[in-house]
């Protein structure tokens, strides 16, 4: 009886796990990005200062044309080597997704700024280098930015897009920190929504 039930409990585990990931990454999927933000968040600020909290998203340059020039089942292997990719250039304890189409979102935590540039740009350095069959080369454009509590994830979210627009407009295959555009005043900074219930 006691093995009947942990079989039926390591299934149930399973299916639980299958729904919380994208089919062709094994990636965890989007629908589970807010539970997992919510729940890394959800012990108060102090919990979410260890060092920092940094959140990529992640665009494959290119990839509709990779598609229309070789077909769907090239793209989908590109998409699965870019997840193998990411998840040997990234540490255990980071958080992958896989966003939908070509987009990918990376939650790094516990390193400061420079640290977690590096290991995006280590990504983006170990997919330009690989050699993707049939299609070549392959790269990344990424945009960065630190997540702080108490404000609305889908302002951070908005932020990390204008960054990786940015990165898509100036040359692609790179990574572009939000702040430091900011800084330099290459972007100008999205007004903060104030009063809302959606935060951490």
């Amino acid at each position: 009886m006691l093995r009947g039930f942990a079989r039926f409990l390591q299934n149930y585990r399973s299916l639980l796990d299958d729904a919380q990931r994208d089919a062709l990454t094994c990636l965890r999927n989007r629908k589970t990005f807010d539970d997992v933000i919510l729940r890394l968040f959800a012990g108060g600020a102090e919990s979410s200062a260890e060092q920092g909290v940094w959140l990529g998203i992640v665009d494959i340059d290119h990839f509709k044309r990779v598609n229309d020039t070789f077909g769907h089942l090239y793209g989908d292997e590109v998409l699965l080597l870019v997840a193998q990719l990411m998840q040997r250039a990234f540490r255990q304890h980071d958080l992958l997704f896989r966003f939908g189409g070509e987009a990918f979102v990376i939650v790094v935590r516990g390193v400061d700024r420079d640290t977690a540039v590096s290991l995006f740009e280590r990504l983006r350095l170990a997919v330009a280098q690989h050699l993707f069959p049939q299609v070549g080369q392959v790269t990344l454009s990424t945009g960065i930015v630190e997540l702080t509590h108490g404000r609305l994830i889908s302002e951070m979210l908005d932020e990390a897009d204008k960054a990786l627009y940015w990165a898509k407009q100036h040359g692609r295959n790179r990574a572009a920190l939000y702040a430091e555009l900011i800084a330099s005043g290459q972007l100008q900074q999205i007004a903060q929504a104030v009063g809302s219930v959606d935060l951490f």
